[in-house]
């Protein structure tokens, strides 16, 4: 069972793509799509990576932070980033401390669970039921933007 809207955000600490520390602090004031996924590379991850860096000019501007979410290492974000060109940070949950945090843990892999966090770290929205293809203006939406 996802977090309820209204609760407070657990704070994290981890690696990202490009093995830079990210800390959900660093984005107070902004609001932060924490987005949560199964596998790197694979198709239902890959629309859904992709609707995030298609509609990223929707969001400049908008003070969004976009961060996807996996038990995956730092080397499969760094190749799955290169190979469709994405323009937001992942963060890679190898330990699954964000998994479990945020209840999404599939037994091993991330659920595909999307939560909206406002600037002071409170859940604004949550999406369990995630159309991978559009689910980036499905945000966009719930946000009205």
């Amino acid at each position: 069972m996802a977090l309820a809207v209204g609760t407070n955000a657990p704070a994290f600490t981890v690696k990202d793509t490009n093995g830079n520390t990210v800390s959900l602090s660093d984005y107070a004031g902004k609001t932060v799509v924490l987005y949560f996924y199964p596998k790197d590379d694979t198709p239902g991850c890959t629309k859904q990576a992709c609707s995030f860096r298609d509609a990223s000019t929707q969001y400049q501007g908008k003070d969004v932070v976009i961060l996807g979410v996996s038990a995956d290492d730092e080397g499969s974000h760094q190749k799955f980033t290169e190979k469709y060109n994405l323009n937001f940070p992942l963060l890679a949950d190898t330990e699954k401390t964000l998994i479990k945090a945020y209840d999404v843990d599939g037994g091993g892999y991330a659920k595909r669970v999307t939560y909206v966090i406002d600037g002071s770290g409170k859940i604004t929205h949550v999406d369990s039921s995630v159309n991978t293809s559009t689910h980036a203006n499905d945000v966009l939406a719930a946000l009205g933007l």
